[in-house]
């Protein structure tokens, strides 16, 4: 099967598709794509997550990169994703691999690939690498140098991905003011590469955080998948009320999402918590700037968009889209669904450590607790609520499924008028009231997502229910 990069990289199950050989011809077309460009010589930032064998899998990368002439700078630990794609671009790299399957199951991982910028390779980017790959699968093999020979030699060399990293995001919000707040935070690092991250960023003054799964389980018990999700996070939760704790902040496997639970231990849904932090921006920060969001984010920000005079994009699914609107418009802040957001002056991709902090200065800025926060956001923009459905389908009827809703299109749902529809990522229903429905097929998983936003947890449900009688699933 051709190796393919998705919504975010390649991901595959350990061991089926996701073996040694694959991982080093991918690495290989890497390598050849730096060349080809002239850009090898400004070596390659190579790092991992804490999935199981994900340190062996970089160093397969780092032995293919090394074996090509290209100077590699290894993580010398797991790391979150943004803490590599940060050091990528403070080193002045030519791109970052990193090994991570980000927040799929646990029986997955997967290999990411940023150009120079820190951010997800374009669609163009992408098409060149798969090329590339292509071509060393046909070659038949990927030039390899042994890990110690490489060290040896100068073409690998080990570094902490920390200090840069922690100093960097740090600056970029009022981390003084959120340690002497003396607030109580929980943070769920899910097992995965964010573990330590947020307290060490928080200690030095009264502010107290704990830390729950904090340490490293490739099999991440307890959950689904280590995706920020209020399905996943029970403990969290629980923690949070009866703890008691002012807010609660869980990051996935690589880090580069964030989950937040409100004081009174509810969760906070991905688009209310990207309102916030877009409210944060220019509300309480009072900056102004164009916002990004996918198609799957939420209305909201069009109607922040609208009060504030802020330009607002709106692209497909993933940062391949997001990032590069957001570097050319220079944004303000870029969002998904998924829980990953952006904002200016760091990398244009998602960072789950930075957009915790993001929220926690939030609410040191403004006195109040997100439970009021969000009372403000829904007093301001109206009631909105939101859910999605994730079905496992019969992959021999994605064509009929996608036909169904292409030829079923109605005038209305959920007894809302279809006032657009918007067909550039699966099939979105816009409806009146600014309020929408998405049928698509995941771009990291075997999965149908429908998705739904409307005035009432009851009407969001009935969307769902009827978009989904819609796609015949």
């Amino acid at each position: 099967m051709p190796i393919k990069f998705g919504t975010d990289g390649w991901r595959a199950v350990i061991a089926e598709d996701y073996t040694f050989r694959n991982v080093r011809l991918c690495a290989q077309g890497a390598s050849g794509m730096l060349k080809r460009r002239g850009l090898a010589a400004r070596g390659i930032v190579v790092g991992y997550d804490t999935r199981f064998g994900s340190e062996r899998f970089a160093a397969a990368v780092a032995e293919v990169t090394a074996a090509n002439g290209i100077r590699t700078f290894l993580t010398d630990r797991a790391a979150p994703t943004p803490a590599v794609s940060h050091n990528l671009v403070a080193r002045g790299a030519a791109g970052g691999l990193i090994v991570t399957a980000s927040h799929n199951p646990p029986q997955w991982n997967g290999l990411k690939f940023k150009p120079d910028y820190g951010g997800s390779a374009s669609p163009e980017v992408v098409e060149e690498l798969e090329r590339e790959i292509a071509a060393a699968e046909a070659a038949g093999r990927a030039e390899r140098l042994p890990l110690d020979e490489a060290g040896s030699s100068g073409l690998v060399q080990y570094f902490d991905p920390r200090p840069s990293y922690l100093d960097h995001i740090g600056a970029l919000v009022d981390l003084n003011a959120i340690r002497a707040s003396g607030m109580k935070v929980m943070v769920d690092s899910m097992f995965g590469a964010g573990a330590g991250y947020l307290p060490a960023l928080l200690a030095g003054g009264s502010t107290r955080a704990v830390e729950l799964r904090g340490e490293r389980n490739p099999a991440f018990p307890g959950m689904a998948q280590p995706e920020p999700l209020a399905h996943n996070l029970s403990e969290l939760m629980a923690s949070v009320a009866r703890g008691p704790a002012d807010v609660g902040l869980a990051t996935d496997g690589d880090a580069d999402r964030v989950g937040v639970v409100d004081e009174q231990g509810r969760f906070i849904t991905t688009l209310q918590t990207f309102a916030l932090l877009c409210f944060h921006q220019l509300e309480v920060l009072g900056k102004s700037g164009p916002l990004v969001r996918s198609i799957t984010m939420t209305s909201m920000i069009d109607r922040l968009g609208e009060t504030y005079g802020a330009p607002v994009f709106d692209t497909p699914v993933g940062f391949k889209h997001l990032g590069p609107v957001m570097m050319r418009e220079d944004a303000l802040a870029a969002g998904e669904e998924s829980g990953g957001y952006a904002f200016a002056g760091s990398i244009p991709e998602r960072d789950g450590i930075l957009s915790g902090l993001m929220i926690l200065e939030m609410m040191v800025k403004t006195g109040k607790s997100l439970s009021e926060l969000l009372a403000m956001l829904e007093a301001k923009l109206g009631p909105h609520h939101y859910d999605r459905w994730d079905l496992r389908f019969d992959e021999t009827r994605r064509q009929e499924i996608e036909r169904n809703v292409r030829e079923r299109a109605p005038e209305t749902l959920g007894g809302k008028t279809v006032t657009a529809l918007d067909a550039r990522d699966g099939y979105r229903f816009v409806l009146e009231g600014g309020y929408w429905a998405l049928v698509r097929f995941s771009g990291t998983e075997p999965l149908l997502r429908i998705y739904a936003e409307a005035e009432s947890p009851e009407a969001v449900q009935v969307l769902l229910a009827e978009a989904r009688a819609l796609a015949g699933a």
